[in-house]
């Protein structure tokens, strides 16, 4: 019968067992997969009032298009529960629809983008079909691409501020309207106007003449004073929200506004519409980057040896494109510097001619905003 071996043989196989199992654990470890990066969910979505049709894909698959009511929290729901390790990013065409979602999508911590719809890439046939589950897929798959640069939103401050400026343009498209409307019965119906009252300008006593103008039947004459009355109607509504514009304006911006007013050519309503539109100014880079977005910028077409240009862009933010002309012809007759730089392009074509002033008064906007430094008239020597 063998003796039992000492106490210390027994310690001594115990730590070895134990290291060794420790060494396999960690071998077990290491070659178990770890997740270095999570996969990533691309997400088109064409945006309408009643439905959405959204197409998701990922690096593995093509993706799947589906319907769903317009409610960015339904849509929360169905990614948190197919794909519930994902990275999300969205995306979809600026419309009608705004930018509910978009900031919907963010506050769930997801990335979101509002892209336009013209830099959404077709190829071949897909130019010559449109539809809601194509357009969605060009969505997603620009996303994924890393093609898609999404627009500027704006803050919500700034957004309905925004609301009240296009609201006047609204108003001044109904004032011409009506103006126009009524214009045309008088010629409609051989009416000739007194000398010195057929322009734009409709002064009091222009308004009193129509006012006291006497037709054969009366109901020519209820045509014109219903006419008359939206004149009137449309006309202190314009007056009171383009107060209720520079007002806030001058309150609320008042640093931005007081510099945008020291440029010759811009006056309040002008001065109102960059703050609106453009927003904070100091997101531009440089003149480019702004002349881009205002369209005040050259289109070009080079093949070898020819170079051409082919006149303003077509892509422009028309309305206060239109403000800046407007302001060039204003700051010719208050500026002399500007005064100088168009009398060098006389004999030209007019038109041409303001466009290439009308990018001075855009480069002092941004000018002054950037250094914070009133606008000073120059001197000509």
């Amino acid at each position: 019968m063998s003796k039992p071996l000492p106490a210390i043989f027994y310690s001594i196989y115990e730590k070895a067992v134990s290291r060794v199992s420790l060494e396999f654990t960690k071998i077990r470890k290491d070659m178990e997969p770890r997740i270095t990066a999570y996969p990533k969910l691309y997400i088109g979505i064409d945006i309408h009032k009643r439905s959405w049709k959204v197409h998701c894909v990922t690096d593995l698959f093509t993706g799947k298009s589906f319907s769903m009511s317009p409610d960015p929290e339904r849509l929360r729901t169905y990614v948190s529960k197919h794909f519930p390790d994902y990275e999300v990013a969205t995306a979809y065409e600026a419309g009608c629809c705004g930018y509910h979602a978009h900031r919907c999508f963010e506050g769930y911590g997801r990335r979101s983008l509002v892209v336009n719809p013209a830099d959404i890439h077709r190829k071949g046939k897909e130019r010559h079909r449109k539809t809601d589950r194509i357009d969605a897929q060009l969505i997603s798959r620009e996303l994924r691409d890393g093609r898609s640069d999404g627009i500027h939103v704006p803050d919500v401050h700034r957004e309905e501020l925004r609301s009240l400026f296009r609201r006047r343009n609204d108003l001044v498209k109904d004032f011409r309207r009506i103006e126009s409307y009524i214009k045309m019965q008088l010629l409609y119906f051989g009416i000739k106007e007194p000398e010195g009252f057929d322009n734009d300008h409709w002064s009091h006593r222009y308004r009193k003449w129509l006012d006291d103008t006497v037709f054969r039947y009366p109901t020519a004459k209820a045509t014109l004073e219903s006419g008359m009355r939206s004149f009137r109607f449309v006309d202190q509504e314009l007056r009171d929200v383009s107060t209720r514009l520079r007002r806030y304006c001058k309150v609320n911006y008042k640093k931005d506004y007081m510099l945008l007013r020291s440029i010759p050519g811009i006056r309040g309503i002008v001065a109102c519409g960059i703050l609106c539109e453009p927003g904070d100014l100091r997101r531009f880079n440089n003149i480019k980057h702004l002349a881009g977005y205002v369209g005040l910028a050259p289109g070009v077409h080079q093949s070898g040896g020819n170079y051409k240009t082919t006149g303003m862009s077509m892509r422009a933010h028309r309305l206060i494109r239109s403000y800046f002309v407007e302001a060039a012809w204003q700051a010719i007759r208050a500026d002399p510097v500007m005064q100088a730089y168009y009398r060098e392009h006389q004999g030209k074509n007019t038109m041409s001619t303001i466009i290439k002033v009308a990018r001075k008064p855009l480069s002092r906007t941004l000018a002054v905003i950037k250094t914070e430094t009133p606008y000073t008239i120059g001197i000509i020597e």
